[in-house]
Order: structure tokens, then sequence, then C-alpha cells
């Protein structure tokens, strides 16, 4: 039996006390990503503070927070690169993440987008996305497989989501900034996340990428779990549909955009007057 295979689901987590079952997520209470009391330090300081949240399955949340609030930290634990100090971090009902490695993490179904682009930029659009898809990725397949009917179908469906139809063959290296991030993305979704996280999605973008990310992301919600950590509270507002606040390693607050705008604690700490 794997490492993951035997990791014990603790009694107090909700749907009781049983072995993982690797590859299945459970999501039978609506729960996609579940943290408790969540504790990262460093050096003496702590970067998350007994953080608490969860994201249901479909929900676009965005998270947002000063700088040092602990945004980067909770991304690192959630997929596997910072182990914390305490606390629980699962992944459906029986999938503890903090027995789990990274790329056992990434299989399971959660991909993280950094705020730089990261693409195969001698390659072209497409064969950035036939990399990406999530089909066998051994030597033999590699060099002498070929795409199947429904694999294409997979990638033009892909192009289309993304809006890069039209640059299919041309070289992600000539593509612009935001084009890059979208290719990026289609492809974390070729590879079937059911939990999207995204790093600061529209930094260094134009208006009118910035927009068209807003409508792309609407368009996923629901098919795909979506964290957005962002500091361009105009795009927040375009897309939220339930915002957290954090600030010094812990959630400070939570709900509608309006509501944490009109937060006291929310304006001193980081919106402003």
């Amino acid at each position: 039996m794997s490492e993951v295979e035997d990791v014990a689901v603790a009694d107090s987590y909700p749907g009781g006390s049983h072995l993982l079952q690797p590859g299945v997520l459970d999501t039978s209470h609506g729960v996609v990503l579940y943290l408790e009391d969540v504790t990262v330090t460093f050096d003496g300081f702590r970067a998350l503070n007994k953080l608490s949240l969860s994201i249901d399955v479909g929900e676009l949340r965005c998270i947002i927070g000063p700088n040092g609030a602990g945004k980067t930290t909770m991304m690192d634990v959630i997929t596997g690169k910072t182990r914390p100090d305490s606390g629980k971090v699962f992944f459906g009902q029986t999938m503890d993440l903090t027995h789990m490695r990274e790329p056992q993490i990434a299989q399971a179904g959660i991909g993280r987008k950094f705020q730089k682009p990261t693409v195969f930029e001698q390659h072209t659009v497409y064969e950035n996305l036939e990399l990406a898809l999530k089909t066998d990725k051994g030597i033999w397949h590699s060099l002498f497989g070929k795409l199947t009917a429904p694999e294409r179908e997979r990638i033009d469906s892909l192009l289309e989501t993304v809006k890069l139809t039209d640059l299919a063959h041309s070289q992600a290296g000539l593509l612009s900034h935001g084009q890059k991030q979208w290719l990026e993305i289609g492809m974390l979704l070729a590879q079937e996340p059911k939990l999207l996280m995204l790093d600061e999605p529209v930094a260094g973008m134009t208006d009118q990428e910035t927009e068209r990310t807003a409508e792309l992301l609407n368009s996923l919600a629901g098919q795909h779990s979506i964290m957005v950590v962002e500091h361009d509270m105009d795009f927040v507002n375009s897309i939220a549909r339930k915002v957290t606040v954090l600030h010094e390693g812990s959630v400070l607050a939570e709900g509608t955009m309006d509501k944490v705008q009109n937060d006291e604690r929310v304006i001193e700490v980081y919106l402003g007057r």
C-alpha cells in the first residue's frame, strides 16, 4: 500500500474515520477543500495562525489581503510545498493533504497557476495543450503515440474555452502576456483539475485582457472549484461570489464583496478609506 493509500482520516473530520481511497475524490458533503486551525511558523514568524476556511464544489472564491497576510503560504500548504506545524487540510472528504507529496496532490486534482506564466515557448499553443493532456506519459507513447480523436476534440475544446483557437499553431513565445496566461490556464484545465488555484492571474494585463480573464473564470465557475488570489479589486469585484480576507495569517472577514468592503476592520488594514 502506498503512502497515500494508508493515510487514515481523523474522526473529527465530517465523514468519519476511514482509509483514503487514492484517486477518488469524495465531495458528497459539498466541500472540495477544508482547512482547520492551520498554523505555519518560519523562524519565529507565524505566517498562518490557526487558519480555517472551506470551499464548496464548483465555487469561485476570491482571497484578498495585504502583503504578508499568508495568501501564498496558504497555497503552498494546500499544494504540499509547505508542511503546516499543526492543523488539518483535506481535499474532499478523505484526502489528507498534509500526508501527501506535491506530485500526488497535483495528480489528485489540484492545479496551481503562479503569477508568472510558464509555457513551452518554443512549441505551438496546440502542442502546449497536447503536452499538458492527462494521458499516458510513458516514453513509448510520448515518442510514437498519436493523438486519438477524443484527445483532439479535447484540445479543440480547450482552445475554444481560452479563446486561442485562431492562435493554435502560433509559437507560444510570441503570445502576449495575457494570452500566455490563458494558455497556462488551458494547460491546467487539460489536467482535469477539481480545484484550480490562480495566483494574481491578471497582474500585468491590459484592461481588455483583464476583462476577458474575468469572462473566462466566470465561465469555468461551477465546472471547477476555483480559488483566486488577487490584489486588483476591480477584477475581484467582477468575478467575486464570496470573498475571504486574510490578515496576519487568519481570516479577518468573509462574505460578499459588499460585505467585506464595508467591514471596518477590512477598511482599516487593507482597503483604506
